[in-house]
C-alpha cells in the first residue's frame, strides 16, 4: 500500500481532497502536526465527502515521531527545489510520498537530510507551485501506474447501460 504523508498541512479542503483520493486507491494518509485546522472541520469533511471513514489516517506530533513509528520507510519528498523529476524514479508498492505545507513546503533541513529522495513536478519558472492536492494526485498516480495499479478495478461500470464489448 502506498502511503501519503502531509507535513503540517494548512488548508482543510486540500487535506479532505487528498483523503478522498487516498480512499479511492487504498493509500493510507499520515498527518504530521501541527495541522492548520481541526480534523472535525466542515471543509475537511465536505472535501473528503463521505469517504473519510474508509480512510486509514495516522497522526504524528512531529517528523521525528513519524520516522520513529515508520522505521525503514522509503520516503520520497516532493519539493519544487529537487533536481530529479518524479517520473525518473522507481516507486515501490509500499513507498511513502511526502508533501509539505501549502505556504512553505517541506522544511529544508529535512530535504537536505534526504536529498537523494527529493523529487519534483516540472513546471514553468514563473509558477511557485501547484495546488497540494493536485501535486499528490500527480505523483500518487505515477507510483500506482509503475506498480500496475495493483488492487484497483480493471474498468468502470456504467450506471444504466452496459459497454458493448
Amino acid at each position: 500500500m502506498i502511503h501519503i504523508v502531509l507535513h503540517q498541512p494548512e488548508i482543510p479542503q486540500n487535506t479532505g481532497n487528498i483523503g478522498r483520493t487516498c480512499a479511492a486507491v487504498g493509500a493510507s494518509l499520515h498527518l504530521i502536526e501541527p495541522l492548520g485546522f481541526s480534523l472535525s472541520e466542515k471543509q475537511l469533511k465536505r472535501a473528503g465527502m463521505d469517504y473519510w471513514d474508509k480512510l486509514n489516517v495516522s497522526r504524528y506530533v512531529n517528523f521525528a515521531e513519524f520516522c520513529e513509528k515508520n522505521p525503514g520507510a522509503k520516503i520520497w519528498m516532493a519539493t519544487t527545489k529537487a533536481r530529479r523529476i518524479y517520473s525518473e524514479v522507481c516507486f515501490g508498492p509500499d513507498d511513502y510520498l511526502m508533501f509539505g505545507k501549502e505556504s512553505a513546503g517541506i522544511p529544508e533541513e529535512i530535504l537536505v537530510a534526504h536529498e537523494e529522495n527529493c523529487i519534483r513536478i516540472p513546471m514553468l519558472d514563473q509558477i511557485r507551485s501547484l495546488n497540494l492536492s493536485n501535486s499528490v494526485a500527480v505523483i500518487l498516480y505515477e507510483a500506482l501506474r509503475q506498480n500496475g495499479f495493483a488492487g484497483l478495478q480493471e474498468h468502470g461500470k456504467l450506471h444504466r447501460l452496459q459497454w458493448r464489448s
